[in-house]
């Protein structure tokens, strides 16, 4: 059974301390190194405690998978024996349904949650065990948020291994010539030895504890899967049925309409008389505020007038307000444009004078070179004149 895999990490365990005392001379006498096997003994120690932790988590699931499995079983029989019949009545009141006290505090929170809803609704509640006994139970239980980490840790201890006895053997290496360096091989390969040694083990835990922790798991879940389908099956609650639900409404609705057929009665005779009374009332109160507030409606009409002769001139005075804005803004606008052409001009004013600049300084420069080359000339002919 998936369950009982646990054991082959301690079968492993034993081969890999026998193998590394076998390596470091243990059991010949001939220690290669005392350093190497504190290593490797600390190394092996922290790993047989997790392991250890391990293995009570697991045992505590074994223990829960094997109730689940076997109450499933009890069921299945018990609801044969009962013919058919809903097993229900015999677990609502049990005292001891299960061993493990993590599955009889769920099942009693389950039981409560059913006599609760019975207490509002007058009938057996419908709700799920599996809101109750599920997977987050058998992770709780199977301490899933330790054994999700072992894998890691294990190959986290190979590497730290590795780098620590990669540290041992070159802190030991020393030496400038061939002659030294030979002295000091055999510390750097004795280093090396922790380092592979540790990293093989570690790395060889690490998947062996992963194959079997997730083996265990996926073995509990198929088992909880199957109790709570034989539960659902046998021993479930029943809700309410249809047919219960479907006599109520109709003795609701049959209630109403005995009910809105009395009001009718009630209201059928008397009908044209309030009819009559209500149209004498209000015949009455018009009379009432026609003679009262005559005056005052008329009063009322003529103010009403004057502001609506008001409204009229002030609208009249906003259309010529609003037609001299408009004549305003296009003014702006013809001003605008004449500006922008201005500046245009002004732009090819400023461009022509550039231009006119540039060809007075080329015509001053043309000069200035031409008198230079004349007074040159100048000097040479009278030095010429001269002798």
């Amino acid at each position: 059974m998936k369950s009982k895999l646990y054991y082959v990490l301690y079968f492993l365990y034993a081969i890999v301390v026998a193998f590394v005392l076998y390596l470091n001379g243990v059991f010949t006498g001939e220690w290669s190194s005392y350093t190497n096997l504190v290593i490797n003994i600390v190394f092996l120690v922290i790993i047989g405690i997790i392991f250890v932790i391990s293995s009570i988590s697991f045992g505590r699931l074994n223990r829960v998978t094997y109730e689940l499995e076997e109450t499933a079983f009890r069921l299945q029989k018990e609801y044969k024996e009962a013919n058919g019949k809903n097993l229900w009545a015999n677990y609502r009141g049990a005292a001891k349904v299960f061993e493990e006290e993590e599955l009889q505090e769920a099942f009693n929170k389950f039981r409560l949650r059913v006599k609760g809803t019975k207490a509002r609704r007058g009938d057996d509640s419908s709700c799920d065990l599996g809101e109750y006994i599920n997977e987050e139970l058998l992770d709780r239980v199977g301490m899933n948020f330790f054994n999700s980490g072992v894998s890691g840790t294990l190959t986290g201890l190979g590497i730290l291994g590795t780098f620590l006895g990669l540290s041992m053997g070159l802190g030991a290496f020393s030496g400038d010539d061939i002659f030294t360096i030979s002295d000091n091989v055999g510390a750097l390969l004795s280093g090396m030895k922790v380092a592979f040694h540790t990293s093989v083990y570690g790395i060889l835990f690490s998947l062996v504890f992963n194959v079997v922790y997730r083996s265990i798991m996926s073995d509990a879940y198929e088992t909880l899967d199957e109790f709570l389908n034989v539960f659902r099956q046998t021993a479930q609650p029943a809700g309410q049925k249809d047919d219960e639900n479907s006599a109520t409404m109709l003795v609701y609705q049959a209630g109403m309409a005995n009910a809105l057929k009395q009001i009718l009665e009630l209201l059928k005779g008397s009908a044209k008389e309030q009819t009559a009374g209500l149209e004498r009332i209000v015949d009455q109160f018009t009379t009432q505020m026609q003679s009262a507030l005559d005056a005052d409606f008329k009063k009322l009409g003529n103010v009403l007038k004057s502001a609506g002769e008001s409204q009229a001139v002030s609208a009249a005075n906003a259309a010529e307000m609003v037609e001299a804005v408009t004549a305003l803004v296009e003014v702006n606008r013809n001003v605008q444009d004449a500006l922008a052409k201005v500046m245009e001009r002004q732009e090819g004013f400023a461009g022509q004078l550039e231009e006119q600049k540039k060809m007075l300084a080329d015509t001053c420069s043309d000069m200035s070179n031409e008198i230079s080359s004349q007074i040159y000339t100048f000097g040479q002919m009278r030095n010429l004149y001269e002798e």
